[in-house]
């Protein structure tokens, strides 16, 4: 057996971070301090955000990448993420692979506690792989985990994973596969992990608090208490910023951002999501490729970047973010021109030559979706078509949209789970549980499944940006932009970092006073 390092997965440079000088240009705080000094005082912080983590709190269960960001502090696998895409020993103290690539061999840190105060063992990692394995609901990683032929504890400080064939991003997935109790079956409303911080309780559509775990194997959180306000309605979420109710707002959009209370930071970087025009392929006419293809040369993304966040904003083609470098094709952003003429021929040739009617369903609680969506109204008007937009609570969205598929388009964004290409593309495979737009193209499912059992980087690299032409070309849905990621940050504070995934790392933030 070899030692291995963590090898770089995503370019440092590209999640950079940028502070914003706003606070020239807002107006007085409007008696906020006494809010901010008080959590100060009490060495706490209270986090906004827009949709309640409704759907699990079991870390195989959970749908929301809401749900996510926040339990990222709650949960540890035996290797995380960090800011800059690199994977560092967690549960785990270290690794070992075998020269074949099919066992991998964890050696477990000493002395790691659970947050109900049970020391970490052989058998509760061993359960929570097997666990993982059978309920999942992500479908990259449920892939990835079924090539897992074996878990076993050589030892109480030592888990070997054998796998059925060779994976490259095996070790993406290991981070994914977060260490619960051996037999635990509560995680749904009362998580144990090993994280920085500990759950303490949550109060459904208001808030989720989170507590300093004292014996945290690792460096400390530096704030002794976070919660997490929900706001279902994006307007009382900016009230409760400029209150001073809140002290760190993640996801704004630029224009949430004017009027902003000085007492506020500005950081901007990007959200690592797909945004785009989603469409559900069961439906007529959106079955029709020519209509799709319509709908793509119909929708202006520069003036919806222009007139949503000033120009903030990067454009996509497919499903794939900058972020992950060697597999963005950027020639696919501008396959798609602008091009309402181009646009009103393919619909003709489709036989929707006098247009048709088109229901837009949006969450409320994100404005940055709400916001686009308006714009494509008014655009796709220009071509015949009569676009209605229907914005729902975000429950409603989860359950019509999302899980029972009765829609006829959306727009949202869609995230990496894992800092692999898979988990984006997989969703999109025929029979994959998260393929809401019901996309059914036997090439792609083919690519995708070749690239799941190839070990060759190179090889496995070229089968994914086939995967995403395709995508492109069929028109699978109209891509947009990756978001620009604005966040509001109590001035007192520092710490926040963007992640190459959409997570939030609490741990770091601190008072500077």
């Amino acid at each position: 057996m070899k030692k291995r390092t963590i090898a770089l997965l995503l370019s440092a440079a590209l999640m950079t971070m940028v502070l914003s000088a706003c606070g020239d240009q807002k107006p007085e705080n409007s008696g906020s301090d006494d809010a901010n000094s008080s959590r100060a005082e009490s060495n706490e912080i209270a986090i906004g955000i827009p949709q309640d983590l409704g759907d699990s709190l079991d870390p195989y269960q959970m749908i929301a990448a809401g749900t996510r960001e926040i339990l990222f502090n709650v949960y540890e696998g035996l290797y995380k993420p960090t800011a800059t895409g690199d994977f560092v020993p967690a549960v785990a103290e270290d690794y070992a692979v075998s020269e074949d690539g099919l066992r991998y061999t964890f050696t477990l840190r000493s002395g790691v506690l659970f947050h109900n105060g049970d020391t970490v063992g052989a058998d509760d990692v061993v359960y929570s792989f097997k666990t993982c394995a059978a309920a999942t609901v992500d479908t990259s990683l449920s892939a990835a985990l079924s090539n897992v032929a074996d878990v076993s504890a050589a030892d109480e400080s030592t888990v070997t994973v054998t796998l059925s064939v060779p994976d490259s991003d095996f070790l993406a997935y290991v981070a994914s596969v977060y260490i619960v109790p051996d037999g635990y079956e509560d995680c749904a409303t009362a998580p144990v992990g090993t994280g920085p911080f500990r759950f303490v309780s949550r109060s459904v559509q208001e808030n989720v608090i989170l507590e300093k775990f004292a014996d945290y194997w690792g460096e400390p959180a530096q704030v002794d208490r976070v919660t997490c306000k929900i706001y279902e309605d994006n307007t009382a979420l900016i009230t409760a910023l400029n209150a001073g109710s809140v002290d760190i707002v993640a996801h704004l959009s630029a224009d949430q951002l004017n009027g902003l209370n000085s007492n506020y930071n500005v950081l901007e970087g990007t959200m690592n999501l797909v945004q785009a025009l989603y469409l559900n392929h069961a439906v007529e006419p959106l079955n029709d490729v020519r209509v799709r293809q319509a709908l793509c040369h119909a929708i202006n993304i520069d003036d919806i970047l222009q007139l949503t966040a000033d120009g903030h904003g990067t454009k996509l083609g497919s499903s794939m973010y900058p972020a992950f470098v060697k597999y963005f094709d950027d020639s696919l952003t501008g396959y798609y021109s602008y091009d309402p003429d181009k646009a009103k021929a393919l619909l003709t040739e489709a036989g929707y030559g006098d247009g048709f009617n088109l229901k837009i369903t949006v969450p409320s609680n994100y404005p940055p979706h709400v916001n686009a969506a308006q714009v494509m109204v008014e655009q796709l008007a220009a071509v015949g078509i009569t676009a209605e937009l229907s914005e729902v609570e975000w429950n409603t969205w989860l359950q019509d949209v999302y899980a029972n598929r009765n829609f006829e388009a959306t727009v949202i964004g869609f995230d990496a789970s894992n800092l692999t290409a898979n988990a984006l593309l997989q969703r999109w495979t025929s029979d994959a549980d998260k393929n809401m737009i019901n996309f059914n193209n036997s090439e792609y499912d083919a690519l995708i499944a070749q690239a799941n059992e190839t070990t060759d980087d190179a090889a496995r690299t070229e089968l994914y940006l086939q995967a995403e032409r395709i995508l492109t070309e069929q028109a699978a849905n109209v891509y947009v932009q990756d978001l620009a990621d604005f966040v509001a940050i109590n001035k007192q504070l520092s710490g926040y970092e963007f992640y190459p995934l959409y997570v939030m790392d609490l741990a770091k933030i601190a008072y500077t006073g």
